[in-house]
C-alpha cells in the first residue's frame, strides 16, 4: 500500500508539472489553454472549476458537459478526472488527444495554437519536457543540500568484489578488484557495472593478489545478463508464489566481498536456536565454504527446510553446530556491513546547484545508453509498467528515497516525451523541425492522422509493458 501511494503521489507531481510547463508558455505567448486536468474525466469530472463573470465556480461530480461554462472559452477550466492515469492541457487550435481537425474553425484564431509562428509553438511543446527535466535537477539540488551525498568508492573496497556466476565465466575471481574499465578508474561499483553493462565496454583490468590482470568481456554480455536476471526474478516470483511472507530478493551482478562475521542474531530464529553470537564467523554451511555474505546467502537457499552443519570461528577457536532452513532459508543473522569506508560530502546551497545538475545529467546519460538493450528479447522481457514502477519505491516512507525516486521518473518521463513518435512531445517537436526547416507546414489532418496511429502505437507499448507485470504474477 506505502509504495501504490509513492506511486500515485509522484506521477500524479510529475504529469501536473509536466501540464503546467506547457500551461505556462502557452500564456506566455497569449494562448487560451481551454482546459488543465490532473487524471482524465471521460463523461464526468471529480472537481471542476472556472472563473467568469467575475467569480470563481465550482462543481463536484458533475458532467462534463455544461453550456453555461462553454458559453466562456475565454478562461480556463480546472480539474480532478476520475480515472487516475495522466492529465491533460487542452491548448487551442492545437490537436491532439483533445482535438480533434473538425473541432477547429476554418480560419485560424489569433489566441489559437495553430495561429502562431512556428517557434514558439515549439517552445509551448518544449515547455513539458522542460519542466520535468528542470523539475528533476531542483529536486536533486534540494536533496543534496539538506542530506548531503554518502558514497562507497570502489578503492575503500579492500576486501574486493563477489561476483555472480556469469562474471565468472567472463574470467573474474573472487574477491578481485577492479581498477580501471577501457583504461578509466570507476568511481563506484555502480559505476563499473554502468560502464560493462551499459556501456558495453569491454576491456577490464584487475587487481588479483599482486598481480594485475586484464579481462576482455564477451560482446553479449549485456544481453545475457538480462536473460540471467529474468530467470532469477522469475524463481524468485515462484518462490512469492508458494509463500506469501517470502521476501524477494533482487539479482545482483557485484558486490562488496562482507565478511560472514557476525553483528546480529536474531532471538527465536535458526540462529540464535543453533547458538551464534554476535562476533562469530561463519566459514562453512552444509560443507560449502562461505567466507563472505552473498555466499552464505546462496548456500542457505539450497537448503530450504533442511538441517545443515554450520562451522564458525569464536574467539579464534573453530566450532560446528546444526541449524534447521526454514522454508524462508534464513538464519536470522545479520553481519557488519560498516567495515568499509564511507565517503559524505556536504553542500551549501550553492555548492548543491551545480553537483544536483551534474548528478542529474548522469541519470539522464545513463538511462539513454541502457535504452539500447530494450530493442533486445532478453530487454524486451524485463519491460515493466505501473507494477514495476511503484515496486521501485520502498515498502517503508521514505521522504529522501521518495523525493529521490520521483526525481528519477521526471528525467525517464522528460526522455520518453523527447522521443520522435506522434502523440508525444517528441513527434510534435520533429514536424514542428520539419516545418522550420523546409518552412512547409505539415496539415492538420496529416498531424491528426499521425497521432492516432501514435496512439495506438503507445496504446500498444502500454498493454505490453503493463501485460509483462500480470505475467509475472502467475508465471
Amino acid at each position: 500500500m506505502i509504495q501504490a501511494i509513492q506511486l500515485i503521489l509522484a506521477l500524479s507531481f510529475l504529469v501536473l508539472i509536466h501540464e503546467l510547463g506547457h500551461f505556462t508558455f502557452a500564456k506566455i505567448f497569449h494562448v487560451r489553454v481551454e482546459k488543465f486536468y490532473l487524471f482524465f474525466n471521460p463523461r464526468i469530472s471529480l472537481f471542476r472549476a472556472k472563473k467568469f463573470d467575475g467569480k470563481w465556480h465550482f462543481k463536484f461530480f458533475a458532467p462534463n458537459e455544461d453550456k453555461e461554462w462553454e458559453a466562456h472559452p475565454e478562461t480556463t477550466e480546472w480539474g480532478i478526472g476520475w480515472l487516475p492515469f495522466g492529465g491533460y492541457c487542452a491548448i487551442a487550435g492545437m490537436v491532439d488527444e483533445t482535438h480533434s481537425t473538425d473541432d477547429l474553425a476554418a480560419e485560424p484564431q489569433e489566441w489559437e495554437f495553430r495561429f502562431r509562428p512556428a517557434w514558439q509553438r515549439l517552445l509551448i511543446i518544449l515547455g513539458g519536457i522542460l519542466v520535468n527535466f528542470v523539475g528533476a535537477l531542483v529536486i536533486f539540488t534540494m536533496l543534496l543540500w539538506h542530506w548531503g551525498s554518502d558514497t562507497l568508492p570502489l578503492r575503500n573496497i579492500n576486501t574486493g568484489l563477489y561476483y555472480s556466476q556469469i562474471m565468472v565465466d567472463e574470467g573474474f575471481h573472487q574477491q578481485d578488484k577492479i581498477l580501471f574499465v577501457d583504461g578509466e578508474e570507476p568511481e563506484t561499483l555502480s559505476d563499473a557495472v554502468q560502464a560493462i553493462i551499459i556501456e558495453g565496454k569491454r576491456n577490464v583490468t584487475v587487481l588479483r593478489g599482486a598481480d594485475t590482470i586484464q579481462l576482455v568481456m564477451s560482446e553479449d554480455l549485456g544481453t545475457r545478463y538480462l536473460a540471467q536476471q529474468n530467470a532469477f526474478d522469475k524463481i524468485e516470483r515462484e518462490k512469492k508464489r508458494a509463500d506469501k511472507s517470502y521476501q524477494k530478493r533482487r539479482y545482483t551482478l557485484l558486490s562488496e566481498w562482507v565478511p560472514c562475521v557476525l553483528d546480529t542474531v536474531m532471538p527465536e530464529m535458526a540462529g540464535a536456536y543453533a547458538g551464534l553470537q554476535k562476533g562469530d564467523s561463519i566459514v562453512s554451511i552444509a560443507g560449502e565454504p562461505t567466507l563472505c555474505n552473498a555466499q552464505m546467502v546462496e548456500e542457505l537457499q539450497r537448503h530450504p527446510c533442511d538441517s545443515v552443519a554450520i562451522e564458525y570461528y569464536r574467539a579464534g577457536e573453530k566450532h560446528t553446530t546444526k541449524a534447521f532452513i526454514g522454508d524462508q532459508c534464513k538464519l536470522g543473522v545479520a553481519v557488519k556491513w560498516d567495515i568499509f569506508e564511507l565517503e559524505h560530502t556536504d553542500y551549501n546551497f550553492f555548492q548543491a546547484i551545480p553537483a544536483g545538475i551534474r548528478y542529474g545529467w548522469d541519470i539522464l546519460a545513463m538511462y539513454v545508453k541502457q535504452f539500447r538493450l530494450v530493442f533486445t528479447k532478453e530487454g524486451a522481457q524485463s519491460l515493466g509498467g505501473f507494477g514495476a514502477i511503484g515496486s521501485m519505491f520502498p515498502s517503508v516512507w521514505s521522504w529522501y528515497l521518495f523525493w529521490h525516486m520521483t526525481a528519477f521518473l521526471s528525467i525517464i518521463l522528460a526522455f520518453m516525451n523527447f522521443l520522435p513518435i506522434p502523440a508525444l512531445d517528441g513527434g510534435y517537436i520533429l514536424f514542428l523541425l520539419v516545418e522550420i526547416i523546409t518552412r512547409h507546414k505539415p496539415s492538420d489532418k496529416f498531424l491528426e492522422r499521425a497521432n492516432e496511429i501514435g496512439f495506438w502505437l503507445l496504446l500498444a507499448l502500454l498493454i505490453f509493458a503493463n501485460g509483462n507485470d500480470i505475467l509475472k504474477l502467475f508465471f
